[in-house]
């Protein structure tokens, strides 16, 4: 497209009369209504829930296509953007003020940690295109493992069985089972060994 005038600070891009054009939602129909009263659930019956009401947030996710096994845990203040990209394993955790934007799905399995204040972020945007199209990939975090606090996990990152995530970490890469890992962008820095059984 051919303009006179730069793009906005919102992507929209100006045409020489001043019109300007936003391209079009690359979300359905259907997921927009689904957000949006996934919105108005969250303001008034999700957020507002005392902390150890675990069962009614489980069940207000399951009503919007959420797959949680027993004892998932995802604490009131926790964001998620798509309930139906959401999988979580037993006794799988999502802690305080985490914010799972989940366009694409995202995987805890049995006993995975997202600690405080934590980003799951699976899409972004194609900058070498000039319309800056979404693409997105999805996220797993392995059994065990556990992403501490304040750390940004990247679209298609696979976190392997019992690795731990030091805090305030960038996870761009796939990081490999039982490791402890940290840094922006994280790296493994030395071994876990697995619990003897």
């Amino acid at each position: 497209m051919t303009t006179d005038q730069p793009e906005t600070a919102t992507g929209a891009v100006r045409y020489g009369d001043g019109r300007a054009w936003s391209p079009p939602s690359p979300h359905s129909l259907k997921n927009r209504i689904g957000r949006a009263l996934w919105g108005v659930v969250w303001l008034l019956l999700f957020r507002p829930s005392p902390r150890f009401f675990m069962g009614w947030r489980r069940w207000l996710l399951r009503c919007f296509g959420a797959q949680l096994a027993a004892g998932a845990v995802i604490h009131p203040s926790v964001r998620v953007w798509a309930p139906w990209n959401l999988r979580m394993g037993r006794s799988a955790t999502l802690s305080w003020d985490v914010d799972c934007y989940c366009v694409a799905p995202v995987t805890l399995e049995d006993y995975a940690i997202v600690s405080q204040y934590s980003y799951l972020c699976t899409a972004s945007h194609d900058f070498n295109h000039p319309q800056r199209p979404v693409i997105s990939a999805p996220i797993t975090i392995g059994t065990r493992a556990w992403v501490c606090a304040d750390v940004f996990v990247g679209p298609g990152v696979s976190i392997g069985e019992g690795t731990v995530v030091g805090a305030r970490s960038s996870v761009f890469r796939n990081l490999p089972a039982w490791c402890v890992a940290a840094g922006s962008p994280a790296k493994a820095i030395r071994e876990r060994k697995p619990p003897v059984a």
